[in-house]
């Protein structure tokens, strides 16, 4: 996961305010080129430019100390408690907390570099990122150490987030070359957002993981509305005021909706029966039979004469659930965020003869 995130509280504007969008993508109105921001950037919010000075600044660092080594980090985390990932003072953000690991590991401040920014309350499967650790002895100061082994830095950084709040974790450690960078190396970016569609209430357990969608969903008019937006565009109209992006032209590779069975499901005792049915399990074990007669006892307690539909008692009803994954090279500020909520409405807002035109 993942630039952006696909929270519902943070949506804003209502067909209404859209519709001044029924023009091509590639050609911007000038209402919406993004304005310069009126607040400093909080640290870690840097320009590309800015960025790319501290990459040739670190790569003098390294040559001339050979004893460094960077290591590649993938992280998973739940952004929940999380005020995004880029480190800022006074919030507790992903980068801020991995440093703090990672100092308590080696006996030294480091620098984390992700390769995605992330909002607050955005949970990411795989953040990529890049540290640069010299190893020296506790017991010795001063004494250069080899560099750890991969293995070795994965559990150690993650027994020390795991005495944090532990929704974050270190999956993978690996060396890289002292020119590597997280960001600018990236190959492409992948971001997923789950929509859950149904008129019942959200679980419990999908609280923060999904967006609630009362309405049905018409799955065909939305791939029809993504394929619009593969290729590449001007996608002015979906960045926000605060994009430091030298240009509003990217190539989306893809933008797809499916249709998948919903996590965080346990089958019940029938449906587990039709499975292995269906399987070529036709014979009960002894232990299902046996749960299946207390099951009934217990059905016909509460009123239930049939023991069939005593079963549904207590069984929440599923949603629909649809996941919209978008795939690139690169994402505008916020680009990811406003797909997520107009994909739905891009049937509405862009008829079929006003298809942007794609780049040469």
């Amino acid at each position: 996961m993942s630039d952006d995130g696909g929270r519902p509280s943070q949506v804003a504007g209502s067909p209404d305010s859209r519709h001044d969008s029924k023009r091509s993508l590639d050609v911007p109105l000038e209402s919406s080129k993004p304005s310069k921001l009126s607040r400093s950037m909080p640290e870690g919010e840097v320009g590309v430019e800015e960025a790319k000075d501290r990459v040739e600044e670190g790569r003098e660092i390294m040559s001339q100390n050979h004893r460094i080594q960077r290591y590649l980090v993938a992280v998973e985390y739940i952004g929940t408690r999380f005020s995004g990932s880029q480190k800022q003072p006074n919030c507790r953000t992903v980068v801020g907390v991995l440093e703090e690991a990672f100092h308590k590991f080696v006996g030294q401040p480091v620098s984390i570099f992700c390769s995605s920014r992330t909002d607050a309350g955005v949970h990411a499967l795989s953040n990529v990122c890049h540290v640069d650790v010299e190893r020296i002895s506790k017991r010795k100061p001063g004494e250069v150490l080899p560099p750890h082994e991969p293995g070795v830095v994965r559990r150690a950084v993650n027994h020390f987030l795991q005495k944090n709040e532990g929704d974050i974790m270190v999956i993978d450690v690996r060396r890289v070359p002292a020119d590597f960078h997280a960001r600018f190396k990236a190959l492409e970016r992948t971001y997923h957002y789950r929509i859950l569609s149904g008129p019942e209430p959200l679980s419990t357990f999908e609280k923060e993981r999904a967006w609630h969608v009362p309405e049905d969903i018409d799955i065909l008019a939305m791939k029809k509305a993504c394929s619009i937006l593969v290729g590449c565009h001007d996608f002015s109209s979906f960045r926000a005021a605060g994009c430091q992006a030298n240009s509003p032209i990217k190539t989306l590779d893809e933008l797809n909706v499916t249709e998948v069975f919903p996590s965080l499901y346990f089958p019940s005792i029938s449906e587990r029966t039709e499975v292995e049915s269906l399987n070529g399990h036709h014979s009960k074990t002894p232990e299902l039979e046996s749960f299946t007669e207390c099951s009934n006892v217990s059905h016909m307690s509460v009123g239930k004469c049939n023991a069939e539909s005593g079963r549904e008692f207590g069984r929440r009803s599923r949603h629909r659930c649809y996941v919209i994954t978008a795939r690139a090279r690169s994402f505008l500020y916020h680009q990811m965020f406003n797909f997520s909520y107009s994909a739905s409405l891009l049937e509405i807002f862009l008829p079929n003869k006003m298809l942007p035109s794609q780049c040469s």
